[in-house]
């Protein structure tokens, strides 16, 4: 693609990076959740273009499980994992550390004004990025510019509208219009897998360009109950994201109390089953 087309750092770099608040926050019940991701569960979409050599930039590593997968598939090229403070990073660091990943470097990075120069990597990664941030399209350019060409631009992200689950409960149709009023009063958008591929069209990329699919996690079992209703009934109560709706006058400490005992009873039940669905995005550059 020609650079001109493309967009510079030049061109971007006095710009305001677009703002919002990370709605999860970085409570326990959250990295949880983070530390479970990998590879395959995550970015099974983005395996089929990787090989060994590649040079990859993993925007919103978190605690670096993902990242450590993509760094063993492309070494010896290397994994840069971003993130925007650096005590995010240390996690990474630590799990890049504990695998004996070497090739894998670590940077503070926004992702609407990315400290890289034009076509850096081979393949530019982002998983549950894209409905946290202020500007998703500014921050897919900015994706586009240091990626080189020829290279992908991959992008994942669930969509809280099409959560769907068994049996029904009012207590969770309450925690899902909560939790999608409380992330645009953020400034981000929670149904992010739906838009991503408009989003990408905006940045730039054509129709031929892009290849769109989706994928789901599924909780059903016992085990799988446990552990999702547990992570969403404590973050309700206890994270950065309960106090995000208290004092957005979203819900008050009963109402929040409500949703935790909804998710509990939801996890008990032995015919529970949950569906995340996400869209998926490769973005040919």
């Amino acid at each position: 693609m020609p650079r001109e087309a493309r967009g510079t750092r030049e061109e971007t770099k006095d710009e305001t990076s677009g703002t919002a608040v990370y709605t999860h926050g970085h409570h326990e019940s959250v990295l949880r959740s983070h530390r479970w991701r990998t590879a395959a569960n995550s970015a099974a979409y983005l395996l089929p273009a990787l090989r060994s050599g590649l040079d990859v930039l993993d925007v919103g590593c978190g605690p670096g499980t993902v990242t450590a997968d993509l760094a063993a598939l492309v070494a010896p090229g290397t994994v840069t994992a971003v993130d925007t403070t650096a005590d995010v990073l240390e996690g990474a660091r630590e799990e890049a550390g504990a695998r004996g990943a070497d090739n894998v470097r670590f940077a503070v990075a926004d992702v609407h004004a990315l400290d890289f120069p034009d076509d850096s990597f081979d393949v530019v990664h982002a998983h549950q990025v894209l409905q946290h941030v202020g500007d998703p399209v500014r921050a897919l350019r900015e994706m586009r510019r240091v990626c080189r060409p020829g290279g992908t631009v991959a992008v994942r992200d669930s969509d809280y509208g099409a959560f769907t689950w068994f049996p029904a409960s009012p207590g969770l149709d309450g925690w899902r219009d909560l939790y999608r009023r409380v992330a645009r009063a953020n400034g981000g958008e929670p149904d992010a897998g739906r838009a991503l591929r408009a989003w990408a069209r905006r940045a730039g990329f054509a129709d031929t360009d892009l290849t769109s699919t989706a994928a789901t996690w599924c909780f059903a079992t016992p085990e799988e109950r446990a552990w999702w209703s547990g992570l969403w009934a404590e973050r309700t109560t206890d994270s950065v994201y309960a106090e995000l709706a208290v004092a957005g006058g979203h819900a008050d400490q009963e109402a929040l109390s409500g949703i935790a005992a909804a998710w509990r009873a939801w996890g008990a039940d032995p015919d529970g089953w949950f569906m995340v669905p996400h869209g998926e995005l490769l973005c040919r550059v």
